[in-house]
């Protein structure tokens, strides 16, 4: 299904964080001659803008082999991204010059989807010179998601081997893991300059799963392989070139795994092990020189709005509230007689609700999963006119970063149809995935959670390239969560105890805005926080502390969620209520789906015109 729904031609442009990715090519170390947005003869404004979009979206991709490859290019094949201080430098000059770029083009003579672009690009600009101020307060390294996982990772999941060439590019990464490595602990050395530290647990963790990497073959006398050699060897196996140039092959990266891989991750161990000795008490970003700002930038950006950490706070406690309400309503239903406390713990602890901590029962849960989502397939067409043509499966986490990984989530499909949409479900412990929150995990990862979205958003045709790929956390986060009571509305969740793990899904959401802004605001500790979400959720310990120690490395982040389906839940009855019969569902899924990532401001602005419009038809 084609998705013509701008009237924009085809470009490539990538605003993606000008201070996240880049390469480690030396021709992308200065910021590249000033941006010529003269206009050529015969040229209209909206040619010129279109070229403008085009060419910077290359420029920043030339500087991103990570990007080039999540997208399915195989350019800079070899190479990780350049974290250096000097590229970080000069992408603050290219933004700069950008945005002063940026007045130079007549909007007057722009259509409004032209100028919705043209105002997303420079919002992305702006966001990202606002992040710039706290450069050094992110963590370059956390337990939940740094480089020592990524790499192992991102060549499992992305660097695909397809030819002898693409297999010497893979040992051309293993080669310069050891430079990357050292980019991250200049930057590590950095923050411990400015005071900028992850809580003393998280290295701890960080350690350990540094270890998990090199441990097994070749790094030690193990027969068992480690997850890197045995991913390389089963790459490699599936080529059809000659055996001899298979054994070459893996002789080389078995030298790059001993002499470059093994190096840098024992020196990385080494500076985690420092820092883990003068990294100061607490959890909380509180504990940050300028702290109290870094949060609430962290709250502008996540939630696109300008909350302050106490009203989100008090949000929170409103929702938890309202939510709780309505799982007293589901222990009437299934006759549970007793407390809230005492139906969480029920739900907690029943085997009736868990699958065996066993290959059979995490292969079931998987199964199960895969149908979920097979069967909300089959109904969405219902209930939205664009599709995605990207397919979607679902995986287990892999063993090498089970303990620090999330709960669940999904990776995007390459846009060019390399790789598809991937759900990932943890199933370390089968404790903390009960299968009463199966559906609702399912349909937020999955369809018509973050596939659909992202899906779609990757595949619009006349839509500009960076557009695709904006970072709104409040949209996209906000429309996984929107999702799961979507198919409430859909007819899905027909078991009372399904509809109690909707419920206690969106509660978690609801909770976060309670115990992020309580961690990094109101310097509550991490036990605090986790004895919070244990008392208001029938979730396990285990997951409350693997929740709340990714809210410690994510500052912010987690209250994205239950702000964007707020929002998107507004819409929907600001809609439904003032166009009563005219209400389509397609075309109101539509709208918000149809121009990629946006923040919640704009995604108001573009339903009620969307209203307005209906009004009059």
């Amino acid at each position: 299904m084609k998705k013509t729904l701008l009237k924009l031609t085809p470009i490539a442009l990538a605003i993606t964080t000008l201070t996240a990715c880049s390469p480690a090519s030396e021709t992308a170390k200065t910021a590249p001659e000033p941006i010529k947005t003269e206009k050529p003869a015969g040229q209209s404004e909206s040619e010129r803008l279109n070229a403008f979009f085009e060419r910077t979206f290359e420029e920043n991709l030339k500087r991103s082999p990570l990007f080039q490859s999540y997208l399915g290019k195989k350019w800079d094949y070899d190479k990780w991204d350049d974290i250096s201080e000097e590229e970080a430098d000069a992408r603050l000059a290219i933004a700069k010059n950008r945005l002063e770029k940026l007045e130079s083009f007549d909007t007057s003579k722009l259509n409004e989807q032209e100028k919705l672009s043209l105002r997303l690009y420079k919002l992305g600009i702006e966001r990202d010179l606002a992040n710039d101020e706290f450069r050094h307060h992110r963590y370059i390294v956390h337990q939940f998601r740094a480089a020592h996982t990524q790499v192992p990772s991102f060549l499992i999941n992305i660097h695909s081997v397809n030819s002898k060439e693409d297999a010497q590019a893979y040992i051309g990464r293993l080669d310069n893991v050891r430079t990357y490595f050292d980019q991250v602990i200049d930057q590590m050395k950095i923050r411990e300059e400015a005071g900028v530290f992850p809580p003393a647990w998280a290295y701890d963790q960080m350690i350990d799963a540094s270890r998990n990497v090199i441990t097994g073959a070749p790094f030690d006398s193990s027969e068992t392989p480690s997850t890197i050699w045995e991913d390389f060897q089963n790459k490699v196996e599936s080529l059809e070139i000659p055996d001899a140039e298979k054994t070459t092959l893996l002789g080389e990266a078995k030298a790059a795994l001993v002499t470059s891989v093994m190096p840098a991750y024992e020196k990385f161990i080494e500076e985690l092990a420092h820092q883990r000795e003068v990294t100061p008490e607490g959890d909380g970003v509180w504990r940050l020189p300028d702290g109290d700002k870094w949060y609430q930038n962290r709250l502008n950006w996540f939630t696109t709005t300008d909350l302050t950490a106490e009203e989100v706070h008090q949000i929170g406690l409103e929702n938890v509230e309202r939510i709780h309400n309505a799982m007293r309503e589901i222990m009437d239903k299934v006759s549970f007689e007793g407390t809230l406390q005492e139906f969480f713990v029920f739900m907690r602890e029943d085997d009736q609700f868990y699958l065996p901590s066993t290959d059979e029962g995490r292969q079931q849960y998987l199964d199960m999963a895969k149908a979920a989502i097979d069967e909300m397939r089959e109904a969405i067409p219902e209930y939205f006119g664009i599709l995605p043509e990207a397919p979607m499966v679902v995986k287990r986490v892999e063993a090498f970063r089970e303990q620090s990984a999330g709960k669940a989530f999904y990776q995007s499909p390459a846009q060019d149809g390399s790789r598809p949409g991937i759900y990932y479900a943890n199933l370390f412990d089968m404790k903390a995935m009960p299968t009463y929150q199966l559906e609702a995990l399912a349909y937020h990862e999955g369809i018509p959670g973050h596939h659909m979205q992202r899906a779609i958003a990757q595949e619009l045709e006349g839509v500009p390239q960076f557009q695709k790929f904006l970072s709104f956390t409040a949209y996209t986060e906000g429309w996984g969560l929107y999702t799961e009571e979507l198919a409430k509305d859909m007819g899905f969740y027909e078991d009372p105890y399904s509809d109690f793990g909707r419920l206690a899904m969106e509660l978690w959401r609801a909770c976060r805005l309670v115990v992020d802004t309580g961690i990094h605001a109101k310097k509550w500790s991490r036990e605090e926080a986790v004895d919070y979400l244990v008392k208001n959720t029938p979730n396990p310990e285990y997951d409350a502390q693997k929740a709340i120690e990714r809210y410690i490395a994510m500052p912010g982040q987690a209250t994205a969620y239950m702000i964007g389906k707020l929002k998107i839940m507004e819409l929907r009855e600001r809609a439904q209520s003032e166009l009563g019969d005219k209400f389509d569902w397609k075309g109101f899924h539509d709208e918000i789906l149809k121009y990629g990532p946006v923040p919640l401001s704009i995604l108001e602005e573009n339903i009620n015109t969307w209203i307005a419009m209906q009004k009059n038809k």
